[in-house]
């Protein structure tokens, strides 16, 4: 790893993982030194989370890098800021998520989207969850709001979901 600040540390990581899964290496686990895996814990990411990123940026081409790493800047900031850099023992599993047709304010999928950024924040997704995925964006990309923004508004929010729908309302394009 590059001696310097986190965010040069994370892209190398980032640019690392993306060209071992495009040669055929999806295995994951294997993808970290014992000093990556120290640069993630220090962070609060967890493996499988940061390889979500790489793996729906080799396949699809977004999230970019630069969006995983201010989606990550935020996450780092709430567990330094909001968790003290310890880490929450709960995981937030498939079943307790709101549904993907489940509405709030007249809008599909926003409970949803709420659920895995407050989880995404406290470091609380199951492995088999992730913020930012497909249905996310899709969300995100119909209203024109930016991913890194709305976990922003949502950690100010404090869970108040009639002040993200606000944010919603104020910041959605078109």
């Amino acid at each position: 790893m590059k001696a310097g600040t986190w965010e040069a540390t994370f892209e190398e990581l980032f640019a690392r993982c993306v060209e071992r899964y495009r040669s055929g290496d999806e295995d994951f686990e294997g993808y970290y030194t014992e000093e990556g895996r120290r640069f993630l814990d220090e962070i609060g990411y967890k493996p499988r989370e940061f390889f979500d990123f790489v793996e729906d940026y080799a396949d699809e081409g977004v999230p970019s890098p630069e969006t995983a790493l201010k989606i990550a800047a935020v996450r780092r900031e709430y567990f330094q800021q909001e968790q003290n850099g310890e880490k929450s023992g709960r995981v937030l599993v498939e079943s307790e998520l709101p549904g993907r047709n489940q509405e709030l304010a007249g809008m599909r999928w926003l409970p949803r989207i709420i659920a895995k950024a407050r989880a995404k924040l406290r470091g609380e997704l199951d492995p088999d969850i992730m913020f930012s995925c497909g249905g996310d964006r899709g969300f995100l990309d119909e209203h024109s709001l930016n991913a890194t923004e709305f976990l922003r508004a949502v950690w100010e929010a404090d869970g108040d979901d009639e002040e993200i729908v606000a944010w919603v309302k104020k910041n959605r394009g078109g």
